[in-house]
């Protein structure tokens, strides 16, 4: 594969000011929320189309954070940017997801072991089949470990990266996701998954729980963007 220039087409950075590890939250809000309130000496390495990225320290390692925006093809964009273009090897994406089992609730986090898709992104790949899109398990042992320290209620296991925000209101044609144990729906972890396998990298999906697809709760946007910060933290404790 030939070597992208840099900056890239999405990414203003020059080779060598990302980090090795990077979060990856999709509101570009969020990336600065987290380079503001907990990392050391933070530059700003990214603007374009206002997809803020920075890279500082957390207790003294390199660490960068950059939003993906929303949805597979976006975050499939950044990440493989970020993958070949600036050789980052940690790849954690943190995020938002709606959950889709009665015991999974508001704020809890969610760890994706895999992440099931109604995307087509997966299919670039040309397998002769369907491709399980999982987390490298070196970081999810890190990060449950880290939420038990801190003595966080987190849940493990499958998770749902939709194409779609807003469902129709159609019957099922079967089985449904919660019906075969998925905790909660979010729409980039599958792309991130099959990107990072494709180049041999690693990558993970921490969520916090946003909203119920059982009870109807929710939390506002403001929320979203400054207060999910246990999730930050764990993310963190992966540098």
């Amino acid at each position: 594969m030939a070597e992208i220039k840099t900056p890239t087409p999405h990414i203003a950075a020059r080779r060598g000011e990302i980090a090795e590890t990077i979060l990856l939250p999709g509101d570009p809000l969020r990336a600065k929320y987290i380079a503001d309130h907990f990392l050391e000496d933070a530059v700003q390495f990214n603007a374009t189309r206002n997809m803020f990225g920075f890279t500082g320290t957390y207790r003294g390692k390199p660490v960068s954070v950059m939003g993906t925006g929303m949805g597979c093809p976006s975050i499939g964009i950044y990440s493989y940017e970020l993958i070949h273009a600036y050789g980052c090897k940690n790849l954690i994406r943190v995020g938002t997801a709606g959950a889709m089992q009665p015991h999974v609730k508001i704020r809890d986090m969610v760890f994706g072991m895999g992440a099931c898709t109604d995307s087509r992104y997966v299919r670039q790949f040309r397998l002769p089949g369907d491709y399980s899109c999982i987390c490298s398990f070196g970081l999810l042992e890190k990060a449950v470990a880290a939420a038990q320290a801190k003595g966080l209620t987190c849940h493990v296991g499958n998770i749902l990266s939709s194409d779609v925000f807003y469902n129709p209101d159609l019957p099922p044609a079967g089985k449904t996701w919660a019906e075969m144990g998925v905790l909660a729906v979010e729409m980039e972890a599958a792309a991130l998954y099959s990107n990072a396998a494709a180049a041999g990298v690693n990558a993970l999906c921490i969520l916090t729980v946003s909203d119920s697809l059982v009870t109807g709760e929710s939390t506002t946007a403001e929320e979203r963007q400054t207060t999910f910060t246990n999730m930050m933290e764990v993310a963190l404790e992966l540098v």
